[in-house]
């Protein structure tokens, strides 16, 4: 684990591409609803309200924020399986992370929608041939090519990466 309170799992590492790497990416995606789950049981509302770190999100914001992100992914997913390096819409997340949908539902919501949106996701992928695991997107923000293969592992790293913050949050709180 790492030092940095920012980035509890250390920063995401782009690995080659090999079978057992796919693999537990894959898994790590079919499973992050039950771990984000797991994460916030039995936490009251002051306790979801809390930041996860000083000026940060708040463990209900990070929840949504999953969600928002993760709905965003398998989009970009879609977009690159089915078109040509397609330029990617991308988002202001600090805006969204301030939305009424954001403010006014519970995080079971967004833990409903992330068990939905998983599984397709996780199935729609599982299957693809390495070939089209290079499949990319152009992402504007970075000005880059991005592959499936980066985007998958960006996205395991994503989920991992939150849990943790609010493990580590409720460790330092001793809930």
């Amino acid at each position: 684990m790492s030092e940095d309170i920012r980035y509890p799992i250390g920063k995401y590492l782009l690995q080659t591409f090999s079978n057992k790497q796919k693999e537990e990416w894959l898994l790590d995606l079919r499973f992050l609803p039950d771990e984000l789950e797991a994460a916030i049981i039995n936490l009251d509302e002051a306790q979801l309200h809390t930041p996860y770190r000083e000026g940060g999100w708040t463990v209900h914001q990070l929840v949504h924020h999953v969600a928002d992100s993760h709905i965003n992914a398998y989009m970009r997913f879609k977009l690159a399986l089915t078109e040509d390096n397609p330029t990617i819409k991308t988002y202001e997340e600090k805006s969204w992370a301030k939305l009424p949908d954001v403010i006014a539902l519970p995080v079971n919501i967004s833990l409903t929608l992330l068990h939905a949106l998983h599984q397709r996701w996780v199935t729609a992928i599982k299957d693809l041939t390495e070939d089209e695991w290079q499949k990319t997107i152009f992402h504007p923000e970075h000005k880059k090519q991005m592959s499936l293969w980066e985007l998958l592992g960006m996205y395991a790293w994503h989920g991992k990466h939150h849990v943790q913050h609010i493990i580590a949050l409720r460790e330092r709180k001793g809930w």
